[in-house]
C-alpha cells in the first residue's frame, strides 16, 4: 500500500493532521475557516497572518484526500464543546439576565 506524503503536513498515526512548521494548527482548523466562512485560501492568510499559502492550499488538499477522517475530527470537536457548555456552570451575568426576564 503506498502512503501519499503531502507538503507542509504532518499526519503522525492516531494523531490529527497538523501543519509541520505550525504544530498546533491542525488541518482541520483550517477546514473549518473554508466551511464556517467560506475563505479562500488568500483571505485565510489575511485572517490568519502566520500562515503560508502553500500551507493553506496543502491542507486543503489534505482534507479533499482524507474528507472522512477530517468530519469526523470536526463533529467530534463540536461534540465535545456542546457537551463542556452543557455541563459549565451559568455565569453571574447570565444568571441576573435570567432573573430579569431578559433571557
Amino acid at each position: 500500500m503506498t502512503s501519499l506524503i503531502y507538503p507542509h503536513i504532518d499526519n503522525l498515526g492516531g494523531q490529527p493532521a497538523r501543519l509541520q512548521r505550525i504544530k498546533r494548527v491542525r488541518v482541520a482548523q483550517i477546514v473549518m475557516d473554508y466551511i464556517a466562512y467560506g475563505w479562500s485560501a488568500e483571505e485565510m492568510c489575511r485572517q490568519h497572518p502566520y500562515l503560508k499559502l502553500s500551507e493553506v492550499h496543502a491542507a486543503m488538499l489534505y482534507y479533499l484526500d482524507n474528507q472522512e477522517e477530517i468530519e469526523q475530527e470536526i463533529r467530534q470537536e463540536w461534540e465535545q464543546v456542546q457537551q463542556e457548555k452543557s455541563l459549565a456552570s451559568p455565569t453571574p451575568f447570565f444568571i441576573r439576565m435570567r432573573a430579569k426576564g431578559l433571557i
